[in-house]
């Protein structure tokens, strides 16, 4: 039987709703583009969206440590329908890459960064050979003999005419923070664009999108349902303080679906303790629900 989930008050996510006010409001994020995922890295911008309803992922930046507890923080990966549903609510992209980084701006910091590197060398080299030295007065002292003192300072005279410090062998300080592609539009174009499907996969990223819209606009929390089967985990609230009650499975009204999957599915949520939805967008905007429940017979 076709049924709408608990708080079935139909409501669009850009309506006069308090929702729909929160969500479309105005305000700047700071989105970075890896390939075409959408992170973000401020606190401030976590906490708008999380303030309009969008969980994402906390991903970790610790690269030495891949198990890491994902609450250790930035950046949070969003789904790409949060991020749709974040540009179809008017909210600003990334700000203008700063007036430093035009005109020449990469010129500018190439000359820099070579100016810092040849700095480095000479300091290193100076550095390199008071290190020479002080072996060579350690080794000398340590068995001195008559003609040591001149012996040594014919050494350390010969030392220091005839010293060289090979740029192969220069300490390298790599950078940990970078400014990303922002100075190079072309680059960044070509990160924010999606990437490649096939055309039988368009229609299926526009259901995920309409039923993802229409959970979140009757206020529900979605996150990922990979690991459970299914395209979302819904929420009654905030994810934190709520377990998921729903498993969404996105399927269209004309899809056949063979009944082991779809007893699968449902097997499934029973063990996990969640009630599978199947999502099938319509032509009209409207999303029908309908709930499948594993249930043993007597």
């Amino acid at each position: 039987m076709d049924e709408p989930p608990p708080r079935a008050a139909a409501a669009s996510v850009c309506d006069s709703s308090p929702l729909a006010a929160s969500m479309c409001e105005s305000s700047p994020l700071a989105v970075s583009m890896c390939d075409s995922s959408a992170l973000l890295w401020r606190v401030e911008d976590l906490r708008s969206v999380r303030a309009r309803g969008l969980v994402g992922a906390l991903l970790g930046a610790l690269p030495r440590t891949p198990r890491q507890n994902v609450r250790l923080g930035r950046p949070l990966l969003l789904l790409p329908e949060e991020e749709r549903l974040l540009t179809e609510c008017h909210i600003d992209p990334p700000t203008a890459p700063p007036a430093g980084n035009q005109d020449g701006g990469v010129e500018l910091q190439v000359q820099q960064y070579q100016e810092a590197q040849q700095r480095s060398y000479e300091e290193q080299s100076v550095l390199a050979l008071e290190d020479r030295k002080s072996a060579l007065l350690r080794a000398m002292t340590s068995s001195p003999t008559e003609s040591g003192d001149e012996s040594l300072r014919c050494r350390l005279v010969a030392l220091e005419s005839s010293f060289s410090f090979p740029r192969s062998a220069m300490a390298v300080q790599l950078s940990t923070a970078r400014a990303g592609l922002s100075y190079c539009a072309d680059a960044g174009d070509f990160l924010r664009a999606d990437r490649p499907i096939g055309a039988q996969d368009e229609p299926r990223r526009a259901a995920r999108y309409q039923v993802f819209r229409d959970l979140r606009g009757r206020g529900f929390y979605l996150t990922s349902a990979g690991k459970f089967g299914g395209d979302f985990l819904v929420y009654p609230g905030d994810p934190l303080r709520f377990h998921a009650h729903f498993i969404a499975v996105c399927v269209s009204l004309d899809e056949s679906l063979s009944l082991l999957d779809v007893l699968a599915v449902s097997r499934l949520g029973s063990n996990v303790k969640k009630t599978v939805l199947l999502c099938s967008p319509g032509t009209d905007g409207r999303v029908a629900y309908t709930s499948l429940q594993w249930s043993g017979m007597v």
